[in-house]
């Protein structure tokens, strides 16, 4: 089980600075008290200031910490965590807070703190050895390193005392300390091995076995294999949202009208948001569910979630015309929009998962935030209303949490969809409408009433990457729904890290703003993500300097991240010095892999410049992975997705006409309405915008308009078919007929 599957005992008293106030404020109040700060002081990262004042000594990530590693013969003890990881909070209270602990550790290692978010290309070195080494990963990831950055021991989360089969963190520390001094050799020769291990993962060549459909197909199997037929999702508890896998499946569907697929995708997203694992009063989706039903989640938010789900609630929608999805998309972006979006226009990274109780303040623990006692809705709603709401949404006295394996929420509910609109109004006799109206206001009083609450914790730092995905996700928004405030935070969030995180005279983008600082190289996945946004962007408000930056940054991409002598991309540029070794990733998890959206850019830009050598450079990732990808589609959903796309002949709709005209709206919107997955919408407007685009796609000049009304070109492999001005004609041509 992962270290982050298992919940703490309810009512530990730890990192109490993160719940109700920034952690900026924390560390004023801690330095204001005279409190002894460690080598993190300096750091911007929420994570590495909420462990500043532990009596551990820690150092972040750098020279300083390896040459006195090195120079006082001592093994490194790497922790690596975020900022609203639960069990990195609760490590950090039973043992980085813990006196004779940290005593030891000081004495006998250099302790190292890393933000995984920061340094993604850090975690994923020491994922791939604490893997390798103990059969599984997790956070807090707990390695132990030579000075050399070689790891020889590792682990995630460790209790204070062995118990569970775990041995205690003094224990362990005080062993590796007795090795290290009577054995050295025995951790040397672990570290050479693991290591030779990491480098001929990253070393794997271009497999020569030719790609085909059947890899799609394949996919598809292994989905339904493990397709939950009764709460949706695939396999058992815990259940994480893999929103690749649903991508997927809803592009097989647009090419091969399968039923199966669809149903796969629309029965999981409805269950998803039913469910307590949906914020059924803000919004927005938690990590993870603990049980197979959606009811039980971790109540941490994270951004890449947000961006990734809207999307697909959007798409779903398209596909299905059914406003439940649709809500759920627009209820997301909303969320972003109020708790989660910066003044400056970049998101937020994150909210913990842990709160403090409103009741009892000395509590705190999982969820309290968004937990309800029956009485409390009473209080609030009166009794009438009170027992509507508490049957739609599956209330009980005694709680409803029943599948919270260690009852730490007894007594308390969780909210998610348990009977029917139409059930609740048979139940109590009323009309559906004035149920529906009930319903409404009871959430409105009770998210007011929570607003009262000490919040989770916020993440405020901005990545570079998920603030990509939620550029996507704002942008489909805005083509779907209309929304202008949508296309707004769009460009307000590519203004922001065009401006704050793209160095214009090296052309490189960092990863991570926060409180004035871009640090931190980019990584893959920060090119990717935002050239994937960039592309989404100038698909909605058709402005090219977003489709001039993407082109920009893919170039830049290319220089920087490619492997000449094997293929496909590294996962760090080519001027990372302080890592141990240069990765590749292929597997779709929580976040897409870089090479996946990268290969999926390539296809998409290759449309509208024609430039062959991106659409090969596309082609040699998708042989890189070849082997696994022909094998194990299921695990790399977006790589097979981009496949998808490379095997299809270019499509494009150009519209010729002026942006800002109603003819032209009317038929944008029309295109809108459809869900076109491997479709380039691009506008002739007669102005700089086309001139752009005539650059590589000449056949563009020849367009206008028919008898002066906007006129829409449907492309397909570069030849037009003949072109329509009425959005009838149009739907004629792009609609995707069932068979």
């Amino acid at each position: 089980m992962r270290s982050d599957q298992r919940r703490p005992k309810a009512g530990c008293e730890h990192q109490k600075f993160i719940y109700g106030s920034p952690v900026s404020e924390f560390v004023k109040q801690q330095l204001a008290a005279g409190k002894q700060a460690n080598g993190l002081i300096h750091e911007k990262s929420p994570y590495l200031l909420q462990h500043a004042f532990n009596p551990v000594h820690w150092l972040p990530w750098g020279d300083e910490a390896f040459n006195r590693a090195e120079r006082e013969d001592k093994p490194i003890f790497l922790s690596i965590g975020y900022s609203t990881c639960h069990w990195c909070h609760v490590m950090a209270h039973e043992s980085f807070e813990d006196e004779n602990v940290a005593a030891f550790l000081n004495e006998n290692f250099i302790a190292i703190k890393v933000d995984r978010e920061e340094r993604p290309d850090i975690d994923q070195i020491y994922m791939a050895a604490t893997q390798a080494l103990s059969g599984s990963g997790g956070w807090p990831m707990s390695v132990f390193l030579l000075p050399d950055r070689r790891p020889f021991y590792a682990g995630t989360y460790f209790p204070p005392q062995s118990g569970y089969g775990r041995p205690g963190f003094l224990d362990l520390l005080r062993q590796i300390h007795a090795i290290w001094r009577e054995d050295q050799s025995r951790l040397t020769d672990n570290a050479e091995v693991i290591t030779d291990r990491l480098r001929s993962m990253a070393a794997a060549t271009e497999t020569e076995k030719p790609l085909s459909d059947e890899l799609l197909h394949l996919g598809l199997h292994q989905a339904a294999q493990d397709f939950d037929r009764e709460f949706g999702g695939f396999g058992s508890a815990p259940k994480f949202p893999r929103p690749a896998i649903f991508d997927l499946l809803l592009r097989y569907d647009a090419w091969h009208k399968n039923d199966q697929a669809r149903e796969m995708v629309l029965v999981s997203l409805k269950k998803m948001a039913q469910g307590g694992m949906y914020d059924q009063l803000g919004g927005g989706f938690h990590r993870y569910s603990v049980d197979g039903q959606w009811r039980v989640p971790h109540f941490e938010k994270m951004l890449y979630d947000q961006g990734q789900l809207a999307g697909l609630y959007f798409d779903a929608f398209q596909v299905s015309r059914d406003s439940f999805y649709l809500q759920i998309g627009t209820e997301i972006l909303d969320y972003i929009l109020r708790d989660m979006t910066d003044a400056q226009g970049g998101f937020y990274s994150a909210e913990d998962a842990d709160s403090v109780d409103g009741h009892d303040r000395s509590r705190h623990g999982e969820g309290l935030f968004y937990l309800w006692q029956q009485a409390e809705i009473f209080n609030l709603l009166g009794a009438g209303h009170g027992e509507i709401f508490c049957f739609f949404h599956g209330v009980q006295a005694a709680g409803n949490a029943l599948a919270d394996p260690m009852a730490e929420f007894r007594g308390k509910n969780i909210l998610y969809i348990s009977h029917t609109l139409a059930a609740t109004a048979q139940k109590f006799g009323w009309d559906e409408q004035e149920i529906q109206k009930v319903l409404v206001d009871a959430r409105e009083r009770l998210f007011a009433a929570r607003l009262k609450r000490p919040r989770p914790h916020l993440d405020d730092k901005i990545v570079t990457a998920w603030n990509g995905l939620m550029i996507s996700a704002m942008a489909k928004g805005f083509r779907v729904t209309g929304n202008s405030r949508y296309l707004q935070a769009a460009t307000g969030s590519a203004s922001f890290l065009e401006k704050n995180l793209f160095n214009t005279n090296d052309k490189i983008l960092f990863r991570r703003y926060r409180e004035g600082e871009a640090h931190f190289q980019g990584q893959l996945n920060d090119y990717a993500f935002f050239v994937q946004g960039l592309i989404d962007l100038y698909g909605a408000g058709f402005d090219n300097h977003w489709l001039e930056l993407a082109v920009e940054l893919t170039t830049r991409q290319i220089a920087l991240f490619s492997d000449d002598t094997h293929g496909a991309f590294f996962d760090s540029p080519a001027t990372a010095e302080d890592i141990l070794v240069r990765m590749k990733n292929d597997y779709d998890g929580a976040e897409p892999a870089g090479n996946s959206i990268a290969a999926m850019n390539l296809l998409r830009l290759a449309q509208i410049t024609e430039n062959q050598e991106w659409f090969k450079k596309a082609e040699a990732i998708l042989s890189f992975f070849a082997d696994c990808l022909l094998t194990q589609p299921f695990g790399r959903p977006a790589m097979a997705a981009a496949y998808d796309l490379y095997r299809q002949k270019p499509r494009q709709i150009i519209i010729v006409g002026d942006p800002d005209a109603a003819d032209t709206k009317q038929l944008v919107n029309l295109i809108n309405t459809f869900y076109l997955p491997t479709t380039m919408v691009l506008l002739a407007d007669n102005g700089p915008g086309q001139r752009y685009l005539e650059q590589n796609m000449p056949f563009m000049k020849a367009m206008s308009t028919i008898d002066n009304k906007a006129t829409a070109y449907v492309c397909e492999n570069f030849t037009c078919k003949k072109p329509v001005n009425s959005a009838q004609e149009l739907a004629s041509l792009i609609a995707p007929a069932r068979e």
